[in-house]
């Protein structure tokens, strides 16, 4: 009989930066807005505030999420140089490393000594480096994927907060940027945790949580001012 999975690891990449560029913005947006708010700010001061944090938030996180992800594919190019001299300098040694790998796995050493010969006259480099280094195309860092999810999903987090105190009087923006804003956190929570297969409840709590918090914290000190 035919066996079908569906796995969803290869999401893993996009899924992460999605989630936290969404969530960034959310928080982010929300919680200025709800500072400025607080401290009385002019419709005027709310618009230049919420436009210049989309702005800016929304290219932090891409130039963030690019370094970020830049230095661990750097890492990766190194590791995988130093491990191709390795082969090219020393076989020998690279063999027993990838037989030792697979007898601590549970093989018995024959058989791992076998199944290192079998990867490496395949593809020794592409052995190594998944099983040695724990890197393979699935989890490989791709920074430009990452800025560009990073910041799209920041703007999309960022506006239905910003839209609010636009549409809202006065009297009930505060109460309107809070509402909208932990609604919107549940259905992002819902919505990464069916993407990634993950339990819906326990993500959507923990992303409301955090992110009411941070409104909480920064309303707080908001009204101070």
């Amino acid at each position: 009989m035919r066996h079908d999975e569906n796995h969803r690891v290869h999401r893993i990449g996009w899924l992460r930066a999605a989630v936290l560029g969404a969530n960034d913005g959310l928080v982010t947006m929300a919680s200025l807005l709800l500072g400025v708010v607080a401290a009385g700010a002019s419709f005027r001061a709310v618009l230049v505030t919420g436009v210049a944090s989309l702005v800016a938030g929304a290219m932090s996180m891409a130039a963030g999420e690019y370094v970020s992800v830049s230095s661990q594919a750097d890492t990766e190019k190194a590791d995988l140089a130093k491990e191709r001299h390795e082969l090219a300098t020393d076989p020998e040694h690279e063999h027993e490393e990838l037989t030792a790998i697979y007898v601590a796995r549970g093989l018995d050493h024959i058989l791992a000594a076998e199944v290192a010969t079998q990867l490496t006259a395949h593809d020794a480099l592409g052995a190594h480096a998944r099983d040695e280094l724990g890197i393979s195309e699935v989890l490989a860092a791709n920074p430009i994927q990452a800025a560009l999810v990073s910041a799209a999903t920041f703007s999309a987090g960022a506006l239905p907060p910003l839209m609010v105190a636009l549409i809202l009087p006065q009297s009930v923006r505060m109460f309107g940027i809070a509402l909208g804003t932990m609604t919107s956190l549940m259905v992002l929570g819902a919505l990464a945790a069916r993407s990634g297969g993950a339990s819906v409840w326990k993500s959507t709590l923990r992303i409301t949580l955090w992110g009411t918090l941070a409104m909480a914290v920064t309303a707080t000190v908001g009204s101070y001012f």
